[in-house]
């Protein structure tokens, strides 16, 4: 039987309505179960907050609970190498940063994972910088001064950092090179461990990301006495960057969620969109800048094109360090 063009499309017309529903139906469907999200080291470091704060409301998006597991140990490999290996059915997603996306593969001849084969990017969602502080034992004011301390007292020259193979790491090693003594870098499993043992003098040097150095530099119980961004935090405009201080370095690191290579590509879709809008949210923004964080809103291609960029611009400086773990 024909029908007239006006109920053909009234009919055309239900039928698309039905079909946008359906999708939109099951896109606000919860997931099949809570979500994992893996972060490679101790609580209390910059990675770990970052999974809070984006977990926190994601949950509430999702419908699900999500669940921060903290899987510290080898600079954040060993968690790479656990997700790497989820099943496909399984909601896992790991917050990680240039130190096991970018960093590890290069140094590590047996790494355990390969970041663009085993792993999908899913959202950008906070840029940071790095500071170098020293310990109240130390009695250097500036960069020349600590350099002629280190010089002064080599056996000393100890660098913590947050976890070796990371980029801090290679700020270590840089400034060592500057001061023209051999320096000791000390890695430790997160961020926390550091700031607790350069308080207490266990170590002289260290250098992290700067929103977990800011808190102990306000209160006075350690000096930053310089960062690494191309120009001053608005968080801390007395502390000068690098290049200012007379060391030729200018970098950021980012942190990025990246889900394994099993997950299924609609998932991963579903989940950049969802992340992207969290950060996009004031409340979630204002929890980022509060912790002296950058936020950032990235759309899964805007994050790939970020990742690769990032690793065309550092895998030659690492390799030219000659790094060997």
């Amino acid at each position: 039987m024909k029908h007239s063009p006006t109920r053909r499309l009234a009919l055309h017309s239900a039928i698309a309505a039905t079909l946008i529903g359906t999708v939109a139906a099951a896109a606000a469907q919860p997931l099949d179960g809570p979500l994992r999200v893996v972060v490679g080291y101790a609580p209390g470091g910059a990675t770990d907050m970052v999974a809070r704060f984006v977990g926190d409301r994601l949950a509430q998006k999702l419908g699900v609970p999500v669940l921060v597991d903290n899987k510290p140990g080898a600079g954040g490999r060993l968690a790479a190498q656990q997700v790497k290996a989820a099943p496909a059915g399984q909601n896992v997603l790991m917050v990680a940063n240039p130190a096991v996306m970018v960093v590890a593969p290069l140094v590590f001849k047996d790494n355990g994972y390969d970041p663009e084969k085993d792993f999908q990017p899913v959202a950008h969602v906070n840029d940071y910088d790095f500071g170098l502080a020293v310990s109240p034992q130390v009695p250097a004011k500036d960069l020349k001064q600590l350099f002629d301390w280190m010089r002064a007292h080599p056996a000393q020259a100890n660098v913590g950092v947050p976890a070796t193979g990371s980029l801090p790491h290679f700020f270590a090693l840089m400034l060592g090179q500057k001061a023209q003594v051999p320096t000791e870098v000390v890695g430790y499993k997160g961020s926390a461990s550091v700031i607790t043992d350069l308080i207490g003098g266990q170590v002289p040097i260290a250098v992290d990301t700067f929103d977990v150095q800011l808190p102990q530099y306000q209160a006075g119980k350690m000096r930053i006495l310089a960062m690494s961004g191309v120009k001053r935090s608005p968080f801390a405009p007395d502390v000068p960057t690098f290049k200012e201080a007379g060391l030729d370095l200018a970098a950021s690191g980012w942190n990025t969620f990246f889900a394994p290579a099993s997950m299924p590509r609609e998932k991963v879709e579903r989940l950049a969109r969802e992340i992207r809008e969290v950060m996009q949210e004031p409340e979630v923004q204002r929890r980022f800048t509060d912790s002296k964080l950058v936020p950032v809103v990235a759309t899964r291609e805007q994050t790939e094109a970020m990742l690769k960029a990032y690793r065309a611009q550092w895998a030659p400086v690492v390799k030219t360090s000659g790094y060997n773990p």
